[in-house]
């Protein structure tokens, strides 16, 4: 049983960055794809960023060339780097890992950006 936990979130003002920390633990993470999403009050979770086992990368067109994801497969951990945040950036992230059928998430991490 995989478990995922966010780290990184916090209060930043517009313009700023924060950085998000995914730490994987009881399974074999370098084969999950993983991916940072988002939820706002009264909006649906979306899909942020993803990164495939391989280290393909795919963004959400809001956040192109503002966030970035990675992932370091030696030390079990997925990361979102947020620059040029804004109010509506505001949500809680959450990680997830998949493969398959099977998928994990982690209890998610609060960003809010002030203007």
């Amino acid at each position: 049983q995989a478990q995922l936990v966010e780290s990184g979130g916090g209060l930043v003002q517009a313009g700023g960055s924060l950085r998000l920390s995914c730490a994987a633990s009881g399974s074999i993470f370098s084969v999950y794809d993983m991916g940072w999403y988002r939820q706002a009050p009264g909006k649906q979770r979306e899909l942020v960023a993803g990164i495939t086992s391989d280290g393909r990368r795919n963004y959400v067109d809001s956040v192109k060339g503002r966030f970035t994801i990675s992932r370091d497969n030696a030390k079990n951990t997925a990361s979102l780097q947020m620059n040029s945040l804004k109010p509506e950036d505001t949500a809680v992230y959450y990680c997830r890992g998949w493969r398959g059928r099977r998928e994990y998430w982690g209890q998610g991490t609060q960003v809010t950006v002030s203007s």
